[in-house]
């Protein structure tokens, strides 16, 4: 296909772009990658405990799907974004062109925090369950041993970024085969659950029974501990802002990539709903359960027979490292991108492609500095299986991405009916889903931001640094250093892209 002479390159052009990559997404493609990057079969499983010990199952069985309709509100406010303008640059640039230079750099610095974060929230997540499952062949492997997991974790980001960087041509049919990887295998878990052990808990206890293994006090459940909880779901389905970072690479973009952001969350979290019904129907053992600290393994170990356990722990790790490929592939856009218009230290080698027309530069920057994020995993309490680490790199995720999403969702409802629709659009029910979506976003950082046990409350008689969540500090440290750096600096040259003549 011709990069200069059909529609969709003038339109880009029209944006302020030259057309650079191969347009050999298709629609399905850009729906998969969005898709495989929420992947139920990654933050169902991993971060699963979290919303046990902060709520149990009420947090889980009405939790997600109310949380989930709203971020559904959130991804039809992107859709229009972006099929009005689909570029790779995505979030940011909608945001430069609503709003000012400022916003559009702000905006991006938060994307590409966020890509590096849920880059190493799924791989570490990965690497956990690549541990746990390999112990149940041999003693070798030990998923308390923190230090392993996280060479795990290395080895597992350098295989998808070589996915991405020597597998370029077929990265798009890779996504394809995640999609089915992970209806079939969702399927599987599901089937499993249901019939193969031996009793199962009612639906009453199911969409009724609360819990608290916090540490908080029983009177702070509902208005501290369980909104806690909702980090399950408020970082599963996320990262499918993907379908605008690949939408130079996607045929029919205006409309395919609008379809791509609301399809993948819609079907992602029914799918999601039921895996994790799943879940609750064979937790029968909640001493063992409690025990693990809600590590969802443990229900599997509790109501399966050893060999069905796994099959479905197999089933998820494959699922999990094909997402974290995914990650990489939309990261490594936005990060080319974002330099495409030099606002990133060392742009020129970022924008680099190489002879498959794919920024496999970009592409080792993401694996690398997502590993840099989780260097604090390497030290927890011994005997730790998943470090509060961990659940602060899933809330850099959710922080980082969702505030991104907010700059561009707020000033489009700012410009009202100035704002030029693309095909695909929301008519006037822009007018209330924008501020439910912002309304929304404010909500879930305040939460994620909050210490998730007593021990990283400063002042507490058992305070640690081990304990502390840190995403905040590190959202304000990347908020703080580039709002000095565009003061200092960035405001006198940063103006987004220029225009093709």
């Amino acid at each position: 296909m011709s990069l200069n002479n059909d529609s969709e390159s003038r339109l880009l052009e029209s944006l302020g772009y030259k057309q650079e990559f191969n347009r050999r997404w298709s629609g399905f493609s850009n729906f998969a990658v969005s898709f495989s990057i929420i992947s139920v079969l990654s933050g169902c499983f991993t971060t699963f405990g979290q919303a046990w010990n902060n709520g149990g199952p009420v947090a889980i069985s009405i939790g997600w799907p109310i949380i989930a309709m709203f971020i559904l509100v959130i991804g039809f406010c992107m859709s229009e974004l972006v099929s009005a303008m689909p570029t790779a640059g995505g979030i940011y640039y909608w945001a430069f062109k609503l709003g000012k230079p400022v916003h559009g750099w702000i905006t991006g610095w938060l994307n590409l925090v966020g890509q590096f974060a849920v880059t190493a929230g799924v791989t570490y997540g990965f690497a956990t369950f690549f541990v746990t499952t390999a112990n149940l062949w041999s003693d070798f492997w030990d998923p308390t041993d923190l230090n392993q997991v996280f060479m795990v974790f290395l080895v597992a980001i350098f295989l998808a970024i070589a996915l991405n960087v020597w597998g370029a041509k077929i990265i798009n049919l890779l996504q394809n085969v995640n999609v089915y990887w992970h209806v079939f295998g969702v399927t599987a878990v599901v089937l499993i659950l249901v019939f193969i052990p031996t009793k199962h808990q009612t639906l009453e206890w199911m969409f009724t029974t609360t819990n608290n293994n916090s540490g908080f006090s029983t009177g702070m459940y509902w208005w501290y501990v369980l909104p806690l909880g909702f980090l399950l779901t408020q970082y599963t389905i996320t990262g499918f802002d993907a379908s605008a970072h690949v939408s130079e690479e996607t045929s029919g973009a205006s409309n395919a990539a609008a379809k791509g952001i609301w399809q993948s969350i819609l079907l992602s979290a029914i799918g999601g709903w039921l895996l994790l019904l799943a879940f609750l129907y064979a937790a029968t053992d909640v001493d063992a359960i409690n025990k693990a600290g809600g590590f969802s393994p443990a229900i599997f170990l509790s109501s399966l027979p050893l060999g069905w356990v796994k099959v479905l722990l197999v089933i998820t790790c494959v699922g999990q490292f094909l997402c974290g490929m995914s990650c990489i592939t939309a990261g490594s856009r936005m990060l080319f991108a974002f330099s495409r218009d030099k606002a990133v230290p060392g742009h020129k080698y970022w924008t680099k492609l190489d002879k498959n027309r794919n920024p496999s530069n970009a592409a080792f920057g993401i694996g690398i500095l997502a590993a840099i994020l989780t260097l604090p995993a390497l030290w927890a309490p011994e005997g730790t299986v998943v470090p509060v680490a961990f659940f602060a790199v899933t809330s850099v995720t959710v922080i980082g991405l969702f505030l991104s999403f907010l700059i561009p969702i707020y000033l489009r409802w700012r410009m009202g009916d100035k704002f030029k629709q693309g095909s695909w659009n929301l008519g006037n029910k822009w007018k209330w889903m924008a501020p439910i979506a912002i309304v929304e976003i404010v909500f879930i950082t305040i939460v994620l931001c909050l210490p998730t046990t007593p021990a990283g409350v400063p002042g507490n008689e058992a305070f640690t640094w081990k304990a502390v969540q840190y995403a905040p500090l590190a959202i304000l440290f990347v908020i703080g250093a580039a709002m000095l750096w565009w003061q200092l600096s960035a405001k006198k040259w940063f103006t987004g892209p220029k225009i093709v003549n």
